[in-house]
């Protein structure tokens, strides 16, 4: 196992300990009285527990079984819809991170998390975690209250509102018994060319990102949710995903420093509880090495420089930024020694817990190294507990307010009825649809394109030859065809052109989504990002962040000239008139 000792990520002859942190604890006690449980480990206070909560952890750790503290430092995904209890308790895992494909209900999705708190027996609460963001990444979807897009905040600029809003999502999902949520992004989006963060994020302004990470961030705190802020030391500037391949980050540390570390210093400092660290070739501190598995970055920057004491979870280690060419158990103890607290989601747990118990038990990864990550993460949960959560569908009315002050109308009237008595929806299909229900509630036509009748839009395949068919024969079948062909056709033409004249009678509005190319209209709407309002010639230009039924509805009463549209563009948008009104 010699090479195990060898993978440090850069770190050469370094020692895996946290001895930064050992020596700032020790500085603090009396020379004369032997330091706790806890100042070995060098835990101290700041970022969430208190002196007694990590006392309790740093017992608790020292008294595990080496393969229990090893599965301790393990969140994994799971399948099926059957809580995962004896995946938990047989590797001893920390916890579960819970997705789409696990999810039925709101009462199943309650009753998983309910059974793995119960019966895996545990003195100390379980991570279970969930990626739910708002906008594009909710896992929830089906289940929870939707919330807009993250940039929205950044569109109201209105830190209270964000964090009554965030808090409110995060009563939700401890009522469905989720301890963490994988949120908010703190990644500063460098524009249209980024393809993985874009409206994840609440602007490109470092100091805005900043301050609404930190009012998202305690609205979980707030709730009794432990907020992952993401994805250290910023994946906003970097024009590939770390799902995909492993991304460069060319900017200088100069650079870095002002722009994507500015959120996650200003976190620190804030006492927020714990980062994600992401997947990243950053050419100015680590090259070629993931920034995951660099102790340059996570020991070197997150914890030394910027002076983080908190939890630190890698980003998945199922992602093909950190598992190509790698073997993942040698990624595994590479994360740990790097500095990281949480392994999540490695391809197989198992194959992770084991390698962590020969890498201690051959001098490659010291045991106190797993103890001090055991101890964060079981005092953090612990210094969280007893939030008592909310119903789903109590957060609706928080979602609502976060899409009416970020709503913007960057071309157009800022005051007035924007349409005429009908619309024609179309566009992206799930805002159209969200859409259609938000107008129908306010009493708006919505005109929507039909499909033809089929015997109009089925087009019957030219003859083919039969066998001993004679060629007068065939030749006569294939004149009938075309004959017929030739009318539906022109009947096609006709049913067309009246479909258009109806749809002619609504303002025509075009919603662009996720991705999507740009739709145009007389009223043109971004319900992901906002660049998209920069490529289309809509004489009316409108962002709404999101299309959830609170963001439509606000829509809709903007659209009517009954409520204003206060949010402003939180990011430049190449080709708009305005920021906003």
């Amino acid at each position: 196992m010699a090479s195990l000792s060898a993978c440090d990520g850069g770190g050469g002859g370094e020692p895996a300990d946290d001895e930064g942190a050992a020596a700032r604890a020790a500085t603090s006690s009396s020379p004369t009285v032997p330091p706790t449980p806890s100042e070995e480990l060098g835990l101290v206070e700041g970022w969430g527990p208190d002196r007694a909560e990590l006392e309790r952890a740093a017992r608790t750790v020292g008294r595990m079984r080496l393969p229990d503290l090893a599965g301790q430092v393990i969140v994994a995904e799971w399948r099926g819809t059957a809580a995962p209890v004896r995946l938990v308790r047989e590797l001893h895992l920390g916890g579960v991170i819970a997705f789409d494909s696990n999810v039925v209900s709101a009462a199943q999705v309650k009753a998983v998390n309910t059974a793995l708190t119960r019966q895996v027996g545990r003195k100390w609460p379980l991570f279970l975690g969930v990626d739910q963001e708002g906008g594009v990444v909710e896992r929830m979807r089906r289940v929870a209250t939707r919330f807009p897009t993250f940039m929205s905040a950044g569109a109201a600029g209105d830190t209270a509102l964000t964090r009554a809003a965030y808090g409110a999502s995060a009563e939700e999902l401890r009522g469905l018994g989720f301890t963490v949520d994988f949120a908010p992004d703190a990644d500063v989006t460098s524009g249209p060319g980024d393809p993985t963060i874009g409206s994840r994020s609440p602007s490109s302004s470092p100091a805005a990102v900043a301050e609404q990470v930190i009012a998202a961030a305690t609205g979980f705190t707030d709730s009794g949710v432990l907020p992952v802020i993401k994805h250290f030391p910023g994946h906003g500037s970097v024009p590939a995903d770390s799902h995909l391949t492993l991304p460069v980050q060319t900017k200088s540390r100069k650079d870095l420093d002002a722009s994507d570390l500015v959120p996650f210093r200003a976190a620190v400092e804030a006492g927020l509880p714990a980062v994600m660290v992401g997947h990243l070739d950053v050419r100015a501190i680590d090259p070629r090495v993931p920034s995951s598995l660099s102790r340059k970055v996570v020991t070197g920057m997150l914890r030394d420089e910027l002076g983080f004491e908190g939890l630190v979870v890698t980003d998945s280690l199922a992602m093909a930024g950190v598992t190509r060419g790698r073997d993942q158990g040698r990624t595994a103890v590479q994360a740990i020694r790097a500095g990281s607290d949480v392994l999540l989601m490695p391809p197989s747990p198992a194959a992770a817990r084991a390698a962590l118990v020969r890498a201690v038990r051959t001098g490659a990864l010291p045991r106190r190294r797993l103890e001090q990550s055991a101890a964060r993460q079981i005092a953090l949960l612990t210094h969280l507990a007893g939030g008592r959560g909310a119903p789903v569908g109590s957060a609706r009315p928080a979602s609502r307010r976060l899409s009416a002050a970020a709503i913007t109308v960057t071309d157009g009237s800022c005051s007035g009825r924007l349409v005429g008595d009908a619309v024609h929806a179309y566009g992206d299909t799930g805002a159209v649809g969200a859409f259609t229900s938000a107008a129908g509630r306010s009493g708006l036509t919505v005109l929507l394109r039909r499909s033809p009748p089929a015997r109009l839009a089925d087009a019957r395949p030219r003859p083919e030859r039969r066998p001993k068919e004679g060629k007068r024969a065939f030749k006569q079948r294939t004149r009938t065809w075309k004959k017929s062909e030739a009318i539906r056709l022109r009947r096609l033409g006709v049913w067309t052109d009246r479909e258009d004249a109806r749809l002619a009678g609504g303002t025509s509005v075009g919603f662009s989504g996720f991705h999507d190319a740009p739709v145009d209209g007389e009223v043109a709407v971004a319900t992901d990002s906002p660049w998209v309002l920069g490529r289309v010639s809509a004489p009316t230009r409108i962002a709404t962040y999101g299309d959830t039924p609170g963001a439509m509805d606000v829509l809709v009463q903007v659209l009517l000239g009954e409520a204003p549209a206060p949010g402003r563009l939180p990011v430049k948008v190449a080709g708009v008139a305005r920021t906003g009104c």
